[in-house]
């Protein structure tokens, strides 16, 4: 950084009532860091003599995330004790288990319980889920499971359950469903959005496991299953695998589009209409035609 950026960063930061924490050069390459510390309470920002940056309207919303214009304003710093943001999360690793403060019980959760109450469900739910059938009934050698992508991860009960395993979670919050991402960070979980009708921004071939919990059943109205499917197969590793749970016939048409990828269905399970599918990817690949001479 030059002298002049490095300037122009200080009294940006300044502005925007950050404080310095330390400015550190190495004795090296004489390559420079700063690291700054947000406010805390709102003191700064009322008592600044230039409102510029300006602080951000009431109509502002600050949790929006996904295709939103980006506005050059500040957002207060939330002081109310039952606020998002207003107190730091519980100690790790009981804020992966216990919900967040701000959750209280005049909210409605995702599957229609107050949402304190919803979240210990959920949590309940998947552990039993990974330990009478993960873990050991559908066959996953976990020794060579790393990276995980739960496609419609909710409140984040399926990467709080691995806890334990030696796994990387990234969690998707489909941007048609409520939006729980905040309770994932706060869970100390890594999370992001995503519109599964759309392509996956990731490299090819980076994920050794996928979970699609009624993924398929929530998109099939706005977008076709194949295309997905597709994706899945680009984003999976040869050797990897996807888990889904899902109304009967969609399992079924997900099986029939894996095994026309030549993916190794290795288990189906239907009972009142629901269903669970594992199924591993194989190293097929086409094979290469001559060109006519």
């Amino acid at each position: 950084m030059t002298s002049r950026s490095g300037k122009a960063m200080t009294a940006l930061t300044k502005s925007m009532c950050w404080e310095p924490v330390t400015i550190k050069k190495d004795r090296l390459n004489g390559v420079g860091a700063a690291f700054y510390r947000k406010p805390t309470s709102n003191e700064c920002y009322e008592s600044r003599e230039r409102q510029q940056p300006p602080m951000c309207s009431d109509d502002d919303d600050a949790n929006a995330a996904w295709y939103v214009r980006l506005n050059a304003c500040i957002h207060r710093v939330p002081t109310g004790a039952a606020e998002r943001g207003a107190r730091w999360p519980a100690d790790w690793p009981r804020r992966v288990r216990a919900p967040p403060n701000w959750l209280n019980t005049s909210q409605v959760g995702v599957y229609g319980k107050a949402a304190p109450e919803d979240f210990v469900a959920d949590y309940q739910h998947w552990r039993r889920v990974m330990d009478k059938s993960y873990l050991n009934g559908l066959g996953v050698d976990w020794s060579r499971v790393r990276n995980v992508m739960d496609m419609r991860a909710a409140y984040g009960g399926f990467a709080a359950a691995l806890r334990d395993q030696k796994v990387w979670v990234m969690n998707v919050v489909n941007v048609d469903a409520p939006d729980t991402l905040p309770i994932i960070f706060d869970r100390g979980l890594f999370g992001m959005y995503h519109d599964w009708c759309e392509s996956f921004s990731t490299y090819p071939r980076t994920y050794d496991l996928l979970h699609a919990d009624h993924l398929f059943s929530k998109i099939k109205d706005r977008c076709a299953v194949l295309p997905v499917i597709v994706e899945v197969d680009r984003i999976v590793r040869p050797g990897g695998s996807i888990i889904v749970r899902d109304d009967s016939g969609l399992i079924g048409e997900v099986e029939k589009l894996l095994r026309s990828l030549h993916w190794d269905v290795r288990l189906t399970f239907s009972k009142n209409d629901k269903g669970v599918l594992f199924a591993e990817k194989s190293d097929w690949r086409p094979e290469l035609v001559a060109e006519p001479t």
